[in-house]
């Protein structure tokens, strides 16, 4: 099911498309890009009268007719009719022989055909149909210009991974995930079920694991009331309720892939069942925290006994070809301590706690293979020795999947960070919550999913590519939209077109078209990432002002007198100045049209001396996150400040500080828990000696260990849990000068984080 197409349709699409358009810049609006499409002369105008044709008797084309008339209904308003009568229109057909997913879409002036020899072809030509007749936001009829595409996939498995153990997602919620996946052609839903934090998967031997296992307290201020009582967090999907999702998905051809996370990411479970575990001392909840536990199944067979009826359930609501077994971040200090599991060690003849796993993984993956299964995990089971058929999906970069393909195995493609969806989307402090490296959709589109390291058979072993979004730090569903999409269309189009259609310019030139359809069709999607972000500096004769945007392609128009932003706006080259009271107004403008939100600002000169956390540079950028503030930022209000903090080492650096005649600082502060099994990095995290009882924020000059010329005394925002404002004097200084930001502390909880950072001592307008 997930094999790459085969080399004589590549072939032959390939020569189809030196016949169809001279430029990718010129190519069709459509996402994932066609392997061949070749324009013709004249219209097809697609309106109430138009009908709809599929072969009588045809279940599976009157499916994909179905989602076509209902993406039609819902972003341009027309109802069309469907009927099996022969006749003129848009008419659904089979072929023979074509490839798995591959379809012809022919529109002329009479109408369009889609023809393929499958469900898959069908529907995704009807998405292609509905994506021509959507270039241009607008309701009611439409006129489409004649073109004829051949198309087929790139890869068998175009994948999305969704985290639901971290923070849960309602059911509406992976329908509607589910519904555009097929939108972008994608094919497998990666559902991420079970960790530390969470098992959410009902399983009718073992209802501790949900009953227990499903829920949490969550850390610092948001686990307790207005009355301070604990609050419980959590929530699972119930087999009735999978079922659904599994036969919503599989309706849209798109495949389930479950994963039940082993041996390691077993805390839920074992807080569940602690005769499930490698240790006595146990903890009685599941914890809150996040990162790298230590908790592992045992190796006991009746843990193995519980394991199969487990994935017995499981397979019995999943009929995906795969299951996945996670294998990742296996911590094996509990097997190493445990008597029982090394003397256990010393029976099997294994030499070591890595092939203890990978002893572990083949007898899980017998069990699946007399099921008729595969087994897939995370790149951590090629260590020991990896499982006579199993399938690696290589996260640590794209090692693993070489690795793997050598081997003869299969793999697919997952790559941390660049095609890890919880990292920020660009350095705008209005981002939400995520990792701290910046990934932005041009990011995504840049990776290339053939390593040259590998020959062309080995290129064989490549099932596909897979977006992953975890959900550590992405609590609400409207920011897990947010950072899927449209960073999931260039995975789509890395997974579907062929190598030849990678143009960024082409992509770009496409992309509005799709952000108007996630419009159309109610999808949030993030625009942050298009926009103007303003960085302002002092200058000899005023501010000076520099605006920029993550998305290398088209132009930044500008104002700077009030006036509103028009096709005749000016171009944003390079660092301007204006004077402090001046309203500037900015917006990214692609295809002589404007794209995302034009934003405003009245400049002034005390903006010009104020750095946020996503502006100032970290001193060391160990373990860089985007953290949601642990309180509102005040009572009338439910937003909280995002601080970008190393969580390893908290300590920013204000680069080329203007100091003269500054004599004061004004620093707004927040706090976080430190909620994070980092292991021996804990122990590393550098604890500064406090000059009062409660700790400062120290102010040193040059680097972090040069002088220090101010010290704010954190006494205000103890007992704050959300942002407090410091105010304190430094020594003047003359010129300027990087400044290290960095609090003394004796424990490493709570993170103290600077949100920002004010120079103050002569008038800011």
């Amino acid at each position: 099911m997930f094999k790459t197409i085969s080399s004589a349709i590549v072939l032959s699409v390939a020569g189809l498309m030196t016949v169809a358009a001279p430029s990718w810049a010129q190519a069709p609006s459509l996402i994932p890009a066609p392997a061949a499409a070749t324009p013709a002369e004249g219209v097809f105008r697609l309106d109430a009268a138009t009908v709809v044709r599929i072969p009588p008797g045809d279940e599976e084309a009157a499916r994909a007719a179905a989602y076509f008339t209902d993406l039609i209904r819902r972003t341009r308003g027309l109802e069309l009719a469907v009927s099996a009568e022969p006749g003129a229109g848009i008419v659904f057909e089979r072929n023979e022989g074509g490839a798995e997913d591959a379809y012809g879409l022919a529109v002329g002036p009479r109408g369009a055909t889609i023809a393929a020899s499958d469900f898959g072809g069908l529907l995704y030509g009807g998405v292609s149909l509905w994506q021509l007749a959507t270039a241009g936001a607008g309701q009611g009829a439409v006129e489409i210009a004649a073109t004829t595409i051949e198309d087929a996939p790139r890869f068998g498995w175009r994948g999305l991974m969704l985290d639901s153990a971290r923070h849960f997602q309602s059911i509406d919620m992976v329908r509607d995930l589910i519904d555009v996946m097929a939108t972008h052609k994608l094919n497998v839903l990666h559902w991420h079920l079970t960790d530390d934090q969470a098992w959410r998967l009902e399983i009718n031997a073992y209802p501790r694991l949900t009953e227990v296992g499903a829920w949490r307290q969550q850390a610092g201020a948001a686990g307790f009331d207005e009355q301070g009582e604990p609050l419980l967090y959590g929530g699972f999907y119930t087999q009735d309720q999978v079922r659904e999702v599994v036969a919503y998905a599989a309706a849209l051809n798109i495949t389930v892939v479950p994963e039940i996370e082993m041996p390691g990411h077993a805390l839920a479970a074992v807080v569940a069942y602690p005769e499930l575990g490698s240790v006595e001392d146990l903890p009685d909840a599941v914890f809150t925290d996040w990162g790298v536990f230590p908790w592992l199944f045992n190796i006991e067979d009746g843990t193995f006994a519980f394991l199969e009826t487990v994935l017995d359930e499981v397979m019995a609501l999943f009929p995906s070809e795969y299951i996945h077994i996670g294998g990742d971040e296996a911590v094996k200090d509990q097997w190493e301590a445990n008597a029982r599991i090394q003397a256990r060690m010393v029976e099997l003849g294994v030499a070591d706690e890595s092939e203890l796993q990978s002893w572990f993984v083949r007898r899980i993956e017998r069990h699946l293979n007399a099921n008729g299964r595969r087994l897939i995990g995370w790149d951590e089971i090629l260590e020991g020795g990896l499982a006579p058929n199993a399938t690696v999906m290589s996260w640590r970069g794209i090692d693993g999947a070489i690795e793997a393909a050598r081997m003869g195995h299969d793999t697919v493609l997952t790559p941390a960070p660049v095609l890890y969806f919880d990292h920020r989307q660009s350095n705008s402090p209005d981002e939400s919550p995520g990792r701290g490296a910046v990934i932005s959709t041009r990011d995504v589109y840049a990776f290339d999913p053939a390593p040259d390291a590998l020959t062309e058979d080995q290129l064989d072993h490549i099932l596909g590519v897979q977006g992953n979004v975890w959900t550590e730090h992405i609590r609400t569903e409207e920011r897990l939209w947010d950072k899927l999409f449209p960073r999931m269309a260039a995975v789509a189009e890395l997974a579907w077109s062929p190598p030849h259609a990678n143009d960024w310019a082409s992509f770009a030139a496409r992309l509005p078209d799709q952000l108007d359809r996630y419009e159309a069709l109610g999808v949030t999607h993030a625009t942050i990432w298009l926009e103007p972000m303003l960085s302002l500096d002092l200058a000899d004769d005023g501010i000076a002002v520099s605006l920029s945007n993550e998305l290398d392609a088209g132009e930044i128009r500008y104002t700077t007198d009030g006036n509103a932003l028009s096709p005749d706006a000016a171009v944003f080259t390079d660092a301007l100045t204006v004077q402090p009271g001046a309203t500037f107004r900015a917006q990214s403008w692609l295809n002589g049209e404007p794209i995302g939100r034009a934003r405003e600002w009245t400049v002034s000169a005390r903006d010009a001396v104020t750095r946020t956390s996503h502006q100032l540079g970290q001193c060391v950028g160990g373990l860089v996150l985007a953290l949601e503030d642990d309180a509102p930022r005040g009572p009338d209000t439910d937003e909280r400040a995002v601080l970008v903090t190393d969580i390893l080492n908290p300590c920013w650096v204000y680069e080329a500080a203007p100091l003269d005649g500054v004599t004061m600082v004004t620093a707004h502060v927040g706090q976080h828990p430190f909620n994070y099994q980092v292991g021996a990095a804990r122990d590393s995290v550098p604890l500064h000696p406090m000059a009062t009882p409660h700790g400062e924020l120290e102010i040193r000059l040059d680097s972090c260990e040069g002088p220090l010329i101010g010290a704010l005394s954190l006494a205000p925002a103890v007992d704050n849990d959300g942002i407090t404002v410091l105010t304190g004097e430094i020594t003047p200084q003359d010129g300027r000068h990087d400044l290290c930001l960095r609090f003394t502390r004796d424990s490493v909880d709570p993170i103290w984080a600077v949100e920002r950072i004010t120079l103050g001592g002569r008038e800011r307008p």
